[in-house]
């Protein structure tokens, strides 16, 4: 989700706490790409929507648990966020901080703490005994109790979660323009972490122009407190689209195959982390016709093929309806041929969505099926949904959970991410939910066992 922060070309209407994009994407063609038809995106025979307050899953899906928000981020603007995992521990934002569930018992999770610490966004992860949240809000200083208001710092903050029922503030490292996600690439006792992030923000003494692309922070893990920047590279030296706004907003990295895939505000980067403080270029993507906002990048596990998704008006507007093309708000399934990307199909959910139902494609994981290319993925109210890009031409969903419209606002699941045999999905304002999926094509990932998880992050199974 785009931040409330006025940060360059990406001023537009702001709604509650978050801002959208409204204008429609240019008509222009693409680079390194096929056209695809743009025929609607929902399709006949759609299922009935569930009634508000209730739910409603294919008959291969089963809503197993739920933990709602509860005290202190059950207030007006306590938003559920991103999620990471660890042992026997789910790690969950929040714009009011972040909580740590135990899922030893996927049907019984039991809370363990809540740490109070607002911002924008709070995405998280989880490295050894290290915590870290990307703060992307202007405040009077690092700390959990700085002010809104004083535009003076924004970045990483970092925790140790050592000790599970007591996490310990460590330090902080301020970044231009924030941190809107990070993407953390270990490297032995040195933890890298690549911060995305729009900008600039003029006048602004935490977004200044010119913005460097991405910020690359070192975490010694003997002394984190001690992290700082050790790297700001420009990753467009020659950008295509210089009228966009500067910037990545997603970054995941493939430590294993020396990969990157960013998803910047208007391309898609692929890129080589080989020395991971310089990463290189590859190859950029451009597509003015069908990607508003590149989101986020998905690696399948062979490395072959890459998913990016376009998150058409910031999350706020209601994209999943018969007067959106499928081909936008959705997901491109890029395949690497010799290197190279190329475009291969669309997906997009094909339960049509009510008008007031704000529903784009947004953050999921691949399911670890052996031999197969799996995902699930959150898409806001139009909820979580399972599907298969196998055939990168014809990608199909195979299950899908959601709830009914929700009154007053941008609700509905912001990550939707595969952990140890069950789907965790974090809700922006009905908390966190447990759901487990029984079929045929799936059944063989819940023989793969993780010690970790954090999406962005991503290892072989």
């Amino acid at each position: 989700m785009i931040s409330a922060k006025l940060r360059g070309v990406l001023l537009c209407t702001v709604l509650f706490w978050a801002s959208a994009c409204a204008a429609e994407a240019p008509a222009t063609g693409e680079q390194n790409s096929a056209t695809a038809p743009q025929e609607s995106s929902a399709a006949a025979g759609t299922p009935a929507t569930p009634p508000p307050g209730g739910v409603m899953t294919s008959d291969n899906v089963k809503h197993i648990a739920n933990m709602p928000l509860t005290a202190p981020f059950n207030n007006e603007g306590d938003l559920g966020t991103d999620l990471a995992f660890q042992g026997d521990y789910a790690y969950v934002g929040n714009f009011g901080g972040f909580t740590i569930y135990d899922i030893s018992e996927p049907a019984k999770p039991q809370l363990v703490s809540q740490v109070s610490c607002p911002a924008q966004q709070n995405d998280v992860t989880v490295y050894e005994n290290l915590l870290i949240l990307s703060i992307d809000e202007p405040r009077s200083g690092p700390e959990c109790d700085s002010r809104e208001g004083e535009r003076r710092w924004e970045g990483l903050r970092i925790f140790d979660v050592s000790d599970k029922k007591s996490p310990q503030y460590v330090g902080a490292v301020q970044t231009d323009c924030g941190s809107h996600t990070h993407t953390m690439v270990p490297a032995g006792e040195t933890l890298y972490v690549y911060v995305s992030s729009p900008g600039p923000e003029p006048d602004s003494e935490t977004c200044p122009a010119p913005h460097e692309l991405i910020s690359i922070v070192e975490v010694p893990m003997k002394s984190p407190a001690s992290a700082k920047v050790v790297a700001k590279p420009d990753i467009f030296p020659e950008r295509q689209h210089s009228e966009l706004a500067s910037g990545c907003h997603d970054i995941t990295a493939y430590p294993e195959k020396k990969l990157a895939a960013a998803a910047c505000f208007g391309d898609g980067v692929l890129m080589d982390i080989s020395d991971p403080v310089r990463p290189k270029v590859l190859q950029q993507l451009t597509d003015m016709e069908n990607f508003q906002i590149w989101h986020s990048a998905t690696f399948n596990n062979d490395g072959t093929k890459v998913v990016f998704s376009d998150e058409l008006g910031g999350g706020s507007q209601a994209t999943c309806d018969r007067n959106t093309p499928a081909t936008k708000g959705a997901n491109a399934v890029y395949d690497l041929v010799d290197g190279t990307l190329e475009r291969r199909g669309y997906f997009k959910i094909p339960r049509e969505q009510q008008p007031n139902e704000n529903c784009v494609a947004h953050n999921g994981s691949l399911i670890p099926v052996p031999g197969k290319d799996v995902m699930v993925q959150s898409w806001y109210q139009g909820g979580v949904s399972i599907w298969d890009f196998t055939d990168s031409a014809n990608p199909k969903e195979i299950g899908f959970f959601e709830r009914g419209p929700r009154q007053g606002g941008i609700a509905g699941s912001w990550s939707a991410y595969y952990y140890n045999g069950y789907i965790y999905s974090s809700d922006m304002t009905e908390g966190l939910d447990v759901l487990e999926i029984t079929d045929p094509l799936t059944d063989p990932a819940k023989q793969v066992r993780m010690d970790d998880f954090n999406v962005q992050t991503q290892k072989s199974y």
